[in-house]
């Protein structure tokens, strides 16, 4: 099997057991706190983080040396945060819906890298942010009723935290090598849940103790095929796939947890998800240009 090949079975893989991972999280959401959820998950994160570092060369000397370790730790703190808000939209939000406005984030991302990151955006980009964002503004809007739903509010919260972990990701990737940032993702993160999630402690009944640890088998599973897809493909080719997750969402928040979609979020899922796709693909072009010219 070709290169490239192998990369686009490894984002599929990875997309699939994420979304797997989602449906799972908002059934177990729905019976307990999502921070409680969170923290479980990111036990099994952080384990994994804890492996790969350990067999990397230089080990945990080398990845625990960053050049900007509040940086570091202020990416975990986001990544944390954004789990725990996305977790608690699917509950109440829906799962659909959450991924049709966190289908933003790439445009959110846009428009943030030019103050924080000095990068220029043109006039074809500005054209899909606005689009996107007027797309977003449909899919808050319920049919019928008020001009926006404040709950949908919440997934937006989401990407945008999302949207500065990914900025703060871009400006530490300057100074700290890819290694060195998975770690504090993991160690920082579980180290937050895990001073907050025991006030959230509550014993698993059931079943549930077979899905939590489906959860944690899914968060270390679809994490070392996205990173094995990234040793394969360009970002540029990985970010476009993961719109099918939310082709994924919908399907589950329908067919198992009997979500509705109407014409409003599937019309502005489509024109958030092609603005989306452009703003990446026009920002590789770009980039390409730079450094040909370089």
């Amino acid at each position: 099997m070709a290169a490239k090949t192998k990369g686009y079975v490894f984002v599929l893989m990875a997309l699939t057991i994420f979304s797997a991972q989602d449906g799972i999280s908002k059934h177990l959401a729905g019976a307990y706190p999502p921070v409680f959820v969170a923290m479980i998950r990111y036990w099994a994160f952080a384990a994994f983080a804890l492996l790969l570092t350990a067999r990397a060369r230089g080990g945990f000397s080398s990845a625990i040396q960053s050049k900007k370790p509040w940086l570091q730790v202020a990416r975990g703190l986001l990544l944390a945060s954004q789990i725990v808000t996305t977790i608690t939209s699917f509950v109440i939000v829906g799962l659909a819906h959450s991924q049709a406005i966190s289908c933003a984030t790439p445009l959110i991302i846009a428009l943030l890298s030019m103050p924080l990151l000095g990068e220029q955006v043109g006039w074809r980009r500005w054209t899909a942010i606005y689009l996107g964002l007027a797309g977003v503004l449909l899919i808050l809007k319920p049919q019928g009723e008020g001009f926006f739903d404040v709950k949908a509010l919440l997934p937006l919260f989401a990407a945008l935290l999302f949207a500065f972990y990914v900025i703060a990701t871009r400006l530490v990737s300057r100074y700290d090598s890819p290694s060195t940032s998975f770690f504090y993702t993991g160690i920082v993160g579980a180290a937050a849940m895990s001073l907050i999630g025991p006030f959230y402690w509550t014993w698993l009944q059931g079943w549930d103790w077979a899905w939590m640890a489906i959860v944690c088998a899914t968060s270390i599973t679809s994490h070392y095929f996205l990173i094995r897809a990234y040793d394969l493909l360009d970002a540029s080719a990985v970010q476009p796939l993961t719109y099918i997750q939310l082709v994924y969402a919908s399907i589950i928040g329908v067919t198992v947890f009997g979500e509705t979609l109407n014409i409003n979020m599937v019309i502005g899922s489509v024109i958030v998800v092609a603005a989306g796709a452009f703003t990446v693909w026009r920002e590789h072009v770009v980039a390409r240009g730079k450094a040909r010219s370089a």
